[in-house]
């Protein structure tokens, strides 16, 4: 969703290119980038009144949306790997 703060694409500007290459390339990248945006999207429901939840919820749902972001941030951020010739 366009209007929903933290997306990956706001939140890395810089690596835009590189999320979407492992996203095509790197099915546990794919899936905790997704994982990401579902968690992003229902902090962001609960922040305005979509689909409200309790402090405790929030509080949950923000640590594993801060999980995941540091899981990506480290995945996008390591050297490239050159496979050697033998």
């Amino acid at each position: 969703m366009p209007n929903t703060p933290h997306q990956l694409a706001e939140e890395f500007p810089e690596h835009l290119a590189k999320i979407r290459h492992l996203r095509e390339i790197d099915g546990h990248f794919h899936r905790i980038s997704e994982e990401y945006q579902a968690v992003n999207l229902a902090i962001h429901r609960a922040e305005t009144d979509i689909e409200p939840v309790d402090d405790f919820h929030m509080a949950d749902m923000r640590k594993e949306r801060m999980r995941l972001k540091d899981e990506i941030y480290g995945m996008l951020t390591r050297p490239e790997k050159v496979d050697e010739l033998p």
